[in-house]
C-alpha cells in the first residue's frame, strides 16, 4: 500500500516539475522578444582602431671577441699531514668515595630504680 501511495507521489511530483518547467520556458520566449523590440535606436559605436605594433628592428650584431682562455696554474700537491704521535696513558683520577654514613649512635637507655617499697604501719587500736 505504501508503495502505490509513494509511487502516486512520485509522478504527481514529476507532472508538477514539468509543468513549471513549461512555464518558465513561455517567460525566457516572452523576455527575448521584449528585448529584441527596443523602440529606442542605439547610436552607432565607434569601432576600436587597433594600432599594430611597429615591426622590431633588428640590432646589429656585435663582433664577438673570443678570449684567451685562462692560463692553467700549477697543481699543487696536496700535503698529507702526518698524525700526531700517540700520548702516554694519562692516569685516571682516582675518585675517592664518601665514606659510608655512621649509623645513628644508640642511646644507652638508664634503667630505673624501682620504686620503694611503702611498708605499711601497723596501726593501733585505741580503747
Amino acid at each position: 500500500m505504501s508503495e502505490t501511495n509513494n509511487d502516486s507521489f512520485k509522478a504527481e511530483m514529476i507532472a508538477e516539475i514539468k509543468k513549471i518547467q513549461s512555464e518558465l520556458n513561455e517567460l525566457k520566449i516572452i523576455k527575448k522578444n521584449i528585448v529584441k523590440k527596443s523602440s529606442k535606436r542605439k547610436t552607432a559605436v565607434k569601432k576600436k582602431v587597433v594600432k599594430r605594433k611597429p615591426a622590431r628592428k633588428t640590432a646589429v650584431k656585435k663582433k664577438v671577441v673570443k678570449r684567451k682562455p685562462a692560463r692553467k696554474t700549477a697543481v699543487k700537491k696536496k700535503v698529507v699531514k702526518r698524525k700526531p704521535a700517540r700520548k702516554t696513558a694519562v692516569k685516571k683520577k682516582v675518585v675517592k668515595r664518601k665514606p659510608a654514613r655512621k649509623t645513628a649512635v644508640k642511646k644507652k637507655v638508664v634503667k630505673r630504680k624501682p620504686a620503694r617499697k611503702t611498708v605499711k604501719r601497723k596501726t593501733t587500736r585505741r580503747k
